[in-house]
């Protein structure tokens, strides 16, 4: 029976063996093509404590890094914004009105977040770079060409006199370019496009149709009435009522967007006397129509250089706000102004008093008189005392040069 058994049971074992051998094959196999395949796709490693431990394929990680996820979402959404720009466009041309689509507190922040003023500053120093003789008039034309400059409006026109894009940026025009309007008690201070103009209702200023700012949050609180050439009427009550000083009097506004191709330099918009300026070091968004339309008080978010004072009718101010590329305000009688300065920080204002013990009235200036410049093209704004008959000559998004009349008694 013994030997019966035992042959069995050896060729039993044999198969079993022989099943066995040739599954471990087929295992090794497959395992070796498996890791055939990934030595062809390169991996990454990493440590954790004394293991080495691998991660997934470069291929997949490419696909999770932020800066591609970053790129493809910003491309999407600039693509979608065109869309939007381009739909409105479209039915602006049918007449019918859009309301604005006001950009939301976090795009706010995300556009904050971005460092126009470091981006501003070394614009600045790259424009002062003086060019080559040679290089002068291909940089120079091809921005003639793209924002439309008229040269033969400038005091020089030989391009090859401005030794960088900062001097072209701050050419002089022709005495004779821009005639000043003698018949209207105010003129525009600059060229560029008219936003928006009207009265001040209820301390909300109109930066574009349907899109507001705050006064007091634009101007800053009211400087104390020392300080004033005359106290204002109502010594208690709205901000707005704090600014007009005579009784029966309206406040204006008008916002002038200057475009990068228009003539840089700013004048005195009447016969005034500035006693104060106030700077506010903030952000250096742009200050295009479409941002001012997407972004709700975006020229309070800006930096900007507040100058007031009195005319013949109570208050006056002009305000320069800057934007993107634009960090540079210079006000020509105000050597103590520095704007766009690392030493300030956003959120904050500092003052300055143009009234002295030996100076009781301020800074005089007449209609026309050169008042400042900007780096590039910005935004000015105008608010002012009048009396109740005053009347703007102006139509929303029409073209004004400096010296034309925007309005009078």
């Amino acid at each position: 029976m013994a030997t019966s058994v035992g042959p069995r049971c050896l060729r039993l074992l044999r198969g079993v063996t022989s099943w066995r051998n040739s599954l471990l094959h087929h295992e090794n196999t497959v395992l070796s093509h498996f890791l055939q395949s990934l030595r062809k796709l390169p991996v990454r490693a990493f440590y954790t404590n004394a293991r080495r431990v691998h991660t997934a394929p470069a291929r997949t990680l490419f696909l999770l890094r932020p800066l591609p996820i970053l790129l493809v979402t910003g491309s999407g959404y600039a693509g979608y914004r065109q869309y939007e720009k381009y739909r409105e466009r479209e039915l602006e041309k049918l007449g019918l009105e859009i309301p604005p689509k006001l950009a939301g507190p976090w795009e706010v922040a995300l556009y904050k977040s971005v460092p126009t003023r470091l981006l501003s500053r070394a614009w600045g120093r790259l424009n002062q770079v003086e060019l080559p003789h040679w290089l002068r008039r291909p940089v120079y034309s091809l921005y003639i060409w793209t924002f439309g400059v008229n040269m033969k409006e400038a005091a020089v026109e030989d391009l090859h006199h401005y030794r960088n894009l900062s001097e072209f940026f701050r050419r002089k025009l022709k005495p004779q370019a821009r005639p000043v309007c003698g018949l209207h008690s105010v003129i525009s201070p600059s060229d560029g496009k008219i936003l928006n103009f009207g009265q001040v209702k209820n301390c909300e200023v109109e930066q574009v149709k349907g899109v507001t700012y705050s006064l007091e949050s634009f101007l800053g609180p009211r400087i104390s009435t020392e300080d004033l050439p005359f106290p204002p009427a109502t010594p208690c009550g709205s901000f707005r009522n704090q600014l007009v000083t005579r009784e029966g009097n309206e406040l204006y506004h008008c916002v002038i967007y200057l475009a990068p191709g228009d003539y840089h330099c700013f004048h005195s918009p009447t016969d005034w006397t500035v006693s104060h300026r106030r700077h506010f070091p903030g952000s250096l968004m742009s200050v295009n129509p479409g941002m001012a339309r997407w972004i709700k008080e975006l020229f309070c978010h800006n930096e900007r250089v507040v100058l007031t004072g009195d005319w013949k009718h109570g208050f006056f101010s002009l305000t320069a706000v800057g934007a993107t590329n634009v960090g540079s305000i210079r006000i020509y009688f105000d050597r103590d102004l520095h704007t766009n300065s690392p030493r300030y920080s956003k959120g904050s204002y500092n003052d300055f008093s143009f009234v002295t013990h030996a100076n009781k009235e301020g800074i005089p200036m007449r209609k026309g008189e050169h008042l400042g410049e900007f780096n590039l093209g910005s935004t000015i704004v105008l608010i002012f005392e009048a009396p109740k008959d005053f009347n703007f000559k102006l139509k929303a998004g029409q073209k004004i040069r400096f010296g034309e009349a925007l309005g009078s008694l």
